[in-house]
C-alpha cells in the first residue's frame, strides 16, 4: 500500500516506512472534486516526511496546494475543524498562518471512506527546514529570537479567542494533568474514556513510574499553573512548522504551520515546548552538555520578551514546567502507537524514551544548566 521510496521521520534518527499509504493522484481527484476551483489535472510535488498522517504537496490547473489525510481513528471532520477555527481566528487577528479551503459544502474537513481529509494553501516563504526531524535543535539564534517573538504574537492575537477544550486526547497536547493536584488519579480517571492507553498501561508499572520520574517535578507546580490563564496555542512550535523570508540579512517567519497539536494551554505551556522542542538534542542525549543548546532557549525566550513581558516569577515557573510540558503529548503517541498504528516498539519509546526519559533528563548536568538558565533570565 504504501510507495517502496517513501519514507518518513521515525521516533529515533532513522527515517523508516510509512505507516499511512502515501497520497495517490486518483484519491486527491476524488477529494478535489468536492472543491470548487480546484479540480482537474494534479499532480503531487512532494510528499511530507511528517509521520503521523500523509501529506503531500499537489499541483492542479488552478494553484499549488497543501492536502493532508488522516486516519478516522486519529482525526475526525468534527475534531479536524476544531483547529481550523483557531486558525482562521489567527488569521483574522493578523498571524501569517495558511488558508484552510472550504469545500462545496462549507465544510473544511471532508470524510471520504476511512479517512479524513484537509486542504490548506501554500505557505509563503522559505521551508527551511523540512527535512529536520521534530526533534532536531535549532542552532541559529537570531532565528530563535524571531521564532519567540512570533510566537509571542500568536499569543497576543489568540487572547480573546474562546473555544471548549479539545474533543480527543489523540496527538494532541493538552496540560490537564499538570493543573491537577494529583495528576496520577487525574489520569486514572482517564483511562475509561481512553481504552487503548488503557490497554498499554496495564501491562506497565505506570503509576510507580509516573510517581517515581514526573511527582518530583510536579510538588508544588499545579496551583501556580492553574493561575496562569488558559489559552489557546499551538503547542509544537519546532521551526519545521515555520516557513521564513529574507528581510536584509536577517530570516523573518512568513507562515505558521501544523496545528494538530493546538489546544487550551497556556503561554508558558507553549513557550516551554518551544525551548523543549528547539533547544534540545533528544536524538542524541548521550552527547552530555553539547546536547544542550543553551543560546537557542535564551533566544527564544528573549524574542518572547520583545513583544510580551515575562517577569521574574513567570520565567521561575517556564523552568519549573519544562521537565513536563511533554506528559500528556507522550502518553498520546503511547496510545496512537499502541491502539491504533499497533507498533509495539513505538509505544515502548513513547513511553520509556518519550514519557520518562524526558523527565528524567532533567536531573542530568544540561538539564539542570537549562532550568538554572531560564529562572535567571530576569
Amino acid at each position: 500500500m504504501t510507495a517502496p521510496t517513501h519514507r518518513v521521520h521515525g521516533v529515533g534518527a532513522e527515517e523508516v516506512p510509512p505507516d499511512w499509504p502515501p497520497l495517490r493522484a486518483q484519491e486527491i481527484a476524488q477529494l478535489l472534486w468536492r472543491y470548487p476551483g480546484l479540480h482537474g489535472d494534479a499532480a503531487v510535488l512532494w510528499h511530507s516526511p511528517r509521520p503521523l498522517s500523509a501529506a503531500a504537496l499537489v499541483r492542479t490547473p488552478q494553484r499549488q496546494v497543501f492536502i493532508k489525510r488522516h486516519h478516522a481513528r486519529v482525526r475526525t471532520p468534527a475534531q479536524l475543524e476544531e483547529e481550523h477555527r483557531f486558525i482562521a481566528h489567527l488569521a483574522a487577528h493578523g498571524v501569517p498562518v495558511v488558508q484552510v479551503f472550504a469545500d462545496r459544502d462549507t465544510h473544511t474537513a471532508v470524510a471520504i471512506g476511512d479517512w479524513t481529509y484537509e486542504v490548506h494553501s501554500v505557505g509563503i516563504g522559505q521551508d527551511l527546514y523540512r527535512q529536520s526531524a521534530s526533534w532536531t535543535p535549532l542552532t541559529d539564534p537570531g532565528q530563535a529570537h524571531e521564532a519567540g517573538a512570533m510566537l509571542a504574537r500568536l499569543h497576543r492575537a489568540a487572547a480573546d479567542y474562546r473555544a471548549p477544550q479539545r474533543s480527543t486526547h489523540l496527538l494532541v497536547a493538552r496540560d490537564d494533568l499538570l493543573r491537577a493536584d494529583d495528576p496520577i488519579a487525574a489520569l486514572h480517571a482517564q483511562l475509561g474514556q481512553r481504552p487503548g492507553l488503557a490497554a498499554y498501561l496495564q501491562h506497565r508499572q505506570w503509576q510507580a513510574d509516573l510517581r517515581h520520574a514526573l511527582l518530583p517535578w510536579h510538588a508544588g507546580l499545579a496551583a501556580r499553573l492553574r493561575a496562569e490563564p488558559r489559552l489557546w496555542a499551538h503547542n509544537d512550535w519546532h521551526v519545521s512548522n515555520l516557513l521564513w523570508q529574507h528581510d536584509g540579512a536577517a530570516m523573518r517567519v512568513s507562515s505558521v504551520l501544523d496545528f494538530g497539536l493546538a489546544s487550551p494551554t497556556s503561554a508558558l505551556f507553549d513557550l516551554a515546548t518551544a525551548i523543549e522542542r528547539n533547544a534540545i538534542a533528544w536524538l542524541t542525549p548521550e552527547r552530555g552538555m553539547d546536547a544542550l543548546h543553551l543560546d537557542t532557549a535564551l533566544a527564544l525566550i528573549e524574542g518572547y520578551r520583545s513583544v510580551l513581558a515575562l517577569e521574574p516569577p513567570r520565567l521561575q515557573l517556564l523552568a519549573d514546567l519544562l521537565p513536563l510540558v511533554h506528559v500528556e503529548f507522550a502518553l498520546s503517541e503511547v496510545e496512537y502507537f499502541h491502539a491504533v498504528t499497533h507498533s509495539p516498539g513505538n509505544a515502548q519509546v513513547a513511553y520509556d524514551t518519550f514519557l520518562l526519559g524526558h523527565a528524567r533528563w532533567f536531573h542530568t548536568a544540561p538539564g539542570q544548566a537549562l532550568l538554572q538558565a531560564i529562572g535567571a533570565a530576569a
